[in-house]
């Protein structure tokens, strides 16, 4: 089994925790992890990117190529069309639909979610309102990896543990936000 998954966002959104916890459970099931990432001014809201290649046989490149992701996981949503020309045809976008206007011409938020909806498989939700909602704002990214397990392989348990790994230094209740988002996120899918 193997997962090719581009990671979109922007500076500062979670795209490299997303990487981390998914890398952490990919490790505990003994399978093989090659990562890229791409931090455009990152620290100013530039776009922020990460090829993630999971596999149980070795995997050879850390780059997916074009038309071979199973997955565009992304944070933003016009951060998730760039990406598109990756997207296998059977591949999802799972996006949250809350823009980061980090550009004066950032194109009216309507057409890019009709963009998003003419993939076959597609998921697209305000992220930042359901980490709201749930008094963990920051977790937000967590929330859109809960929507995507499903569709990757993981289980609740292995991505909770990840959190739980990964998070445990900076205190229960930050663990526990991350589980409440994770758990948000997985309800929608």
């Amino acid at each position: 089994m193997k997962k090719d998954i581009i990671l979109a966002g922007v500076g500062g959104q979670g795209i490299l925790t997303i990487a981390t916890i998914l890398g952490h459970a990919a490790l505990k099931r003994g399978w093989q992890l090659k990562q890229a990432e791409v931090h455009g001014m990152s620290q100013r809201g530039g776009d922020v990117q990460s090829h993630l290649r999971l596999s149980d046989k070795e995997i050879h490149s850390d780059l997916i190529t074009m038309g071979d992701a199973d997955m565009i996981l992304s944070v933003e949503p016009m951060e998730a069309l760039r990406y598109l020309p990756y997207l296998a045809a059977d591949g999802w976008i799972i996006t949250n639909s809350k823009p980061f206007v980090n550009i004066p011409n950032y194109p009216e938020p309507e057409a890019v979610y009709s963009q998003i909806r003419k993939a076959e498989k597609h998921l697209l939700f305000d992220a930042d309102q359901i980490a709201k909602d749930l008094k963990a704002s920051r977790a937000m990214n967590i929330v859109v990896l809960g929507a995507a397990i499903k569709h990757l392989g993981f289980s609740a348990d292995e991505i909770e543990a990840s959190i739980k790994a990964i998070f445990t230094s900076k205190g229960e209740a930050v663990v526990e936000a991350n589980l409440r988002a994770l758990q948000a996120g997985i309800a929608l899918s």
